[in-house]
């Protein structure tokens, strides 16, 4: 399988077994078992800062899941710099009619640098630029390759 791009929507909903898509994340994860899966260290932020406010207990999970992130070779973390910053800035600053947060427009621009077309999330935003947001509607589906 191809490299893949995960947004924090993957990640919330492989954490929290309470989430709606938590068994749908899970039972793709298993199938799947993607070569390499792509984040961004903006993600991983807003991952923690979603986590932020849940207690101690998950607090410690969510910083143990990124703890385990970085020691794994088939998650690749995208680092944060003043470059993805101004790129991802400048797409939200072209897409002005669209909802697309920061996080996301530099998340789609990573995807774009590293040849990624697939996406961890339900987002449809990630559709409208042109990716395919493999966790929407009842089947998640790839794209060959």
């Amino acid at each position: 399988m191809s490299a893949l791009f995960a947004d924090t929507f993957y990640w919330i909903a492989l954490t929290n077994v309470q989430d709606l898509a938590h068994e749908k994340v899970k039972a793709f994860s298993r199938a799947a078992k993607p070569n390499v899966i792509w984040t961004t260290e903006e993600v991983l932020t807003e991952y923690l800062n979603y986590f932020a406010g849940w207690g101690p207990r998950f607090r410690r999970k969510a910083a143990l899941n990124i703890e385990n992130m970085l020691g794994n070779r088939t998650v690749r973390i995208v680092a944060q710099t003043a470059d993805s910053f101004r790129s991802g800035f400048n797409l939200y600053r072209e897409r002005l009619d669209k909802g697309y947060s920061l996080t996301d427009c530099i998340s789609m621009q990573a995807m774009r640098s590293e040849g990624i077309t697939d996406a961890l999330t339900n987002d449809v935003h990630f559709e409208q630029e042109g990716f395919r947001a493999v966790l929407r509607g009842p089947q998640p589906a790839l794209s060959a390759e």
